[in-house]
């Protein structure tokens, strides 16, 4: 078990960076309510309908600005690495539901990437009983990791096709004058949303040829959308060791998070939890 904290900047820790204990839940969810509120703000203020109440929403916006910059300052005095915090996945995060409301001093509209905020949202798996969500998030990694060698290589298999599909429609559509297949890259264009099967109908062959290889990468297209899903779906039903239950403990050093229940020391620096 890890031991109980002790100063006041441990108990702070406690309550802002885990969600193991009754006022660190709480928090966790009095922050995602400000989370949402703050992204329904933005998404409201950019209607007709706002614009005659723009003082309100901009006072609004920059209230959550602020209270998430007081939070983020909170983060990084408290934690014994803030360079270890900024630079994580959640530091950059927590950084960038800032950074608009800046911006948008500067670029018109530019407060409205504001919504990136709902990116912080991925702490609701920490708050309700995560333990579950944190253990099955692992398994999904473990299988993203172990697949990724197959992954690089459908994508590598993927980008040959793309290009010679590219070059051979720029020699063939663009002999005819065809516009949308003027250069190899506008091609690309073409091959990579023809792929996936989008077809937006903004770059169309004319010539039989054309229309005959679009036809074949469509279903190219299709025949390798189970590719990416067989891989991680075996990956995720071979058998593996047993995992052990995970918490919301958080290392004080490196931030990290994902330890067993059990755990006394942080297994990824080695820190007394």
């Amino acid at each position: 078990m890890a031991r109980e904290p002790q100063t006041l900047r441990e108990r702070i820790h406690e309550i802002i960076f885990e969600a193991d204990t009754r006022f660190g839940k709480a928090f966790d969810v009095a922050l995602i309510a400000l989370i949402l509120l703050s992204v329904l703000t933005v998404v409201i203020h950019s209607t007709d309908w706002a614009s005659n109440y723009n003082v309100v929403f901009n006072g609004l916006e920059w209230f959550f600005t602020g209270v998430f910059a007081i939070e983020y300052l909170i983060r990084l005095i408290i934690v014994k690495k803030p360079i270890k915090y900024a630079t994580s996945f959640f530091g950059i995060i927590d950084l960038l539901s800032i950074l608009p409301a800046f911006i948008g001093l500067v670029v018109p509209n530019g407060s409205e990437l504001l919504v990136v905020r709902m990116l912080r949202l991925l702490r609701v798996f920490r708050v309700f009983k995560l333990a579950r969500f944190l253990t099955e998030a692992s398994s999904l990694k473990q299988a993203l990791i172990v697949a990724r060698h197959k992954i690089a290589v459908f994508i590598t298999a993927v980008l040959i096709i793309v290009v010679i599909a590219s070059a051979v429609m720029h020699v063939v559509e663009g002999a005819s004058g065809n516009e949308g297949f003027k250069s190899i890259p506008d091609a690309m264009y073409w091959a990579i949303i023809t792929m996936t099967t989008v077809g937006y109908g903004d770059a169309t062959p004319q010539t039989g040829i054309g229309k005959a290889i679009t036809a074949a990468l469509t279903l190219t297209g299709y025949a390798m959308i189970i590719v990416p899903t067989g891989i991680i779906s075996a990956e995720l039903s071979a058998p593996h060791k047993p995992r052990s239950k995970l918490t919301t403990q958080v290392c004080p050093s490196c931030t990290r998070e994902g330890h067993d229940a059990d755990a006394v020391h942080c297994k990824f620096c080695g820190e007394t939890l």
